[in-house]
């Protein structure tokens, strides 16, 4: 992939884009087999590779400029003002979806959050679409209320020049620090979720709802899942209980779960749990629950195991005491998804009782040095 920002050097973030393609490929599979070695895992399956450009559904981009010059992009190590409205690791819609993001900036009159004075009210454009729709989420996290009366009044306008904007919503962020939003999130459009569809399951992304960058990558991470649990109940016979913790709106669990067996889903964030209840009831499964929970703790209060464990925690890991009642639990099967392989080779030293099978990296994050790996683990007897 060619990068104009990258070649002249106002744009690291791809901080591997110097190396070809197939070496940070061959790198990153060097990695996980170097830290996972001390589990003596069978030999680690192909990785799957990403597309090289055009592969990022979901942008975040810093408000910069000024109300009549407003920029889309970041701030350098230089301190230069980068537009990144340009960037190729975006699908070609984006760059359209920007510039009318910059129209609306100037006739709504939304000045771009100075961090040094603390002045301003636009601090970032948050931008999803749905690869199966093609319709768009945007967000503009706001310092306060005092530009909302705007956006509401331009917003028709905005959706006119923009038939494929299917969620509009505020998200206020008061704190001076370095945070990306707030709690609040004002909802502006009378749609509230943005449709996807993977593998022909139908999953609903709410403003603040985690969801994968890459729904290709996504996609084939889901299904390699479904699939690999198909293979253990044809080798070991059927499993009735289903645990997916960390759910999310569900990704793993609906690939996952027929409609025989029993699905309990735990997600900390309600909205989330929503989107999830709602995918289950469009696929008929009714042996499914879905709850607004702690997943640690809902393991902690737990005394009986599901005979297949998902998790799929944030970048810190499960932890110790997660693992330690993973232990105690004792299921047969755990799928463990991770985003950060340091954590992963952590937590398998803790989940002693546990033996490493399968082990596969879906590069969800090309042109840097992070990755998402999938792998399966089996109870020892």
């Amino acid at each position: 992939m060619h990068c104009a920002h990258f070649a002249a050097k106002r744009c690291l973030s791809c901080h591997w884009l110097d190396k070809p393609y197939t070496v940070q490929l061959n790198e990153k599979q060097q990695q996980l087999a170097s830290l996972l070695a001390p589990f003596n895992p069978e030999p680690l399956l192909e990785p799957v590779a990403s597309a090289e450009q055009g592969f990022r559904y979901k942008a975040k981009m810093v408000a910069l400029g000024t109300v009549d010059e407003p920029v889309l992009g970041i701030i350098n190590n230089q301190a230069e003002v980068v537009d990144l409205s340009d960037c190729p690791l975006y699908p070609p819609a984006f760059a359209a979806a920007f510039t009318l993001c910059k129209a609306f900036i100037r006739r709504a009159t939304l000045t771009p959050y100075d961090i040094a004075a603390r002045r301003g009210e636009l601090k970032f454009i948050l931008l999803s679409q749905s690869r199966h729709s093609g319709r768009f989420m945007l967000r503009f996290v706001l310092r306060s209320k005092n530009c909302l009366a705007s956006i509401e009044k331009h917003l028709p306008w905005l959706l006119a020049q923009w038939p494929e904007l299917e969620v509009c919503s505020v998200n206020l962020q008061p704190k001076a620090a370095a945070l990306l939003e707030g709690e609040e999130e004002i909802i502006l459009t009378e749609q509230t979720l943005l449709a996807e569809q993977l593998n022909q399951v139908p999953l609903y992304l709410t403003p603040q709802s985690f969801f994968q960058t890459q729904p290709v990558m996504a996609a084939a991470l889901y299904q390699t899942a479904a699939d690999w649990a198909v293979q253990l109940q044809q080798q070991q016979g059927d499993f009735s209980r289903i645990w997916d913790l960390f759910c999310g709106v569900g990704g793993f669990g609906l690939h996952l779960t027929k409609p025989a067996q029993q699905l309990t889903g735990i997600e900390i964030a309600p909205a989330a749990i929503a989107s999830a209840q709602r995918s289950a009831a469009e696929l008929g499964l009714s042996k499914v629950q879905f709850q607004t929970l702690d997943s640690a703790a809902f393991a902690a209060a737990s005394a009986q195991a599901p005979d297949l464990l998902v998790v799929n925690p944030p970048r810190r890991g499960l932890g110790k005491p997660l693992c330690q009642d993973i232990v105690r639990l004792a299921p047969r099967w755990l799928l463990y998804s991770s985003c950060n392989a340091q954590t992963l080779a952590q937590d398998l030293a803790a989940l002693t009782d546990y033996k490493l099978l399968k082990v596969q990296l879906f590069d969800m994050f090309a042109h840097s040095n992070h990755y998402e790996v999938l792998t399966l683990l089996q109870r020892r007897v």
